[in-house]
């Protein structure tokens, strides 16, 4: 079955909680994928910002620019797109706090702090984590000491796509894989046939998965309106046969290596099983 999977795309999140962008090969770094969320927005008491509490951020695309990206707004033209380096200088510093962690972090310009405070209508900061941080993944399930970014909590999200068409099958309205923001997805095997995974490879570099993600409202959000499903759609069709600890899960938490390249068709090749 192993030799049917295969890596079919690739996506990083440069801005926690904005838009991604879907890439052909991209640079394994320890935190992640290189440019994948070390960069966050927060508000004014530095906590960190997601759609969960802002669905406009929804709206706001990331494209590649030379040495960086650029921000526009989806539904808001006369907001002039706003570059962002791939990273910031430590002259100006705060420390922000992301879930239960507290992280030393550099800030942007102060032009990235009135777009962004424009752009979602609420006082906010834009700050960048260097390479200096250390950010652990959660301690009981990280015996290799792995690193992470501004994600949420683990450096890499795999789904397979055929977990996604399964859940389709069970909607009156099929959702589109960016509800979830993975980014490893691969085709092949059955569907969640990822969950029963412990290590495997892509290429040749070695991943592990560690735990079933659990699922937020974020995914009830559709990405290119920043409208939320009035029907909690896909999160209650989910907890009908996701319900794992009284969570719903949906895709792969999983650590990997501290350097290599990933493409778009790499082969995918399961070790072993949890």
């Amino acid at each position: 079955m192993s030799a049917s999977l295969t890596l079919s795309d690739l996506y990083i999140y440069p801005i926690k909680s904005l838009g991604g962008i879907r890439l052909n090969e991209a640079a394994v770094e320890p935190r992640g994928l290189r440019h994948d969320r070390r960069w966050l927005v927060v508000n004014e008491r530095n906590q960190f910002m997601t759609q969960r509490q802002n669905t406009e951020m929804a709206l706001l695309d990331v494209h590649p620019a030379y040495n960086g990206f650029l921000l526009t707004h989806r539904q808001r033209p006369e907001l002039l797109p706003l570059y962002v380096p791939f990273e910031a200088s430590p002259e100006r510093t705060l420390f922000v706090t992301i879930w239960d962690d507290m992280v030393f972090a550099w800030r942007a310009e102060k032009a990235a702090d009135e777009w962004l405070s424009l752009a979602l209508g609420q006082p906010c900061k834009l700050v960048y984590m260097s390479d200096m941080v250390r950010r652990d993944v959660e301690p009981e399930l990280n015996p290799r000491n792995t690193l992470v970014s501004f994600a949420d909590g683990y450096p890499y999200l795999l789904i397979g796509q055929a977990a996604l068409t399964e859940l389709n099958t069970r909607l009156d309205q099929p959702v589109p894989m960016n509800r979830f923001r993975p980014n490893l997805v691969f085709t092949g095997g059955e569907p969640c046939a990822e969950d029963t995974w412990y290590e495997f490879q892509i290429g040749d570099l070695a991943f592990r998965a560690v735990c079933a993600c659990s699922r937020c409202v974020v995914t009830t959000i559709d990405q290119q309106t920043a409208e939320k499903s009035s029907h909690s759609e896909p999160l209650r069709t989910l907890a009908t046969y996701r319900t794992i600890n009284k969570k719903v899960r949906f895709g792969q938490n999983v650590t990997g290596p501290k350097q290599g390249t990933l493409r778009v068709g790499d082969t995918l090749t399961v070790l072993n099983y949890k």
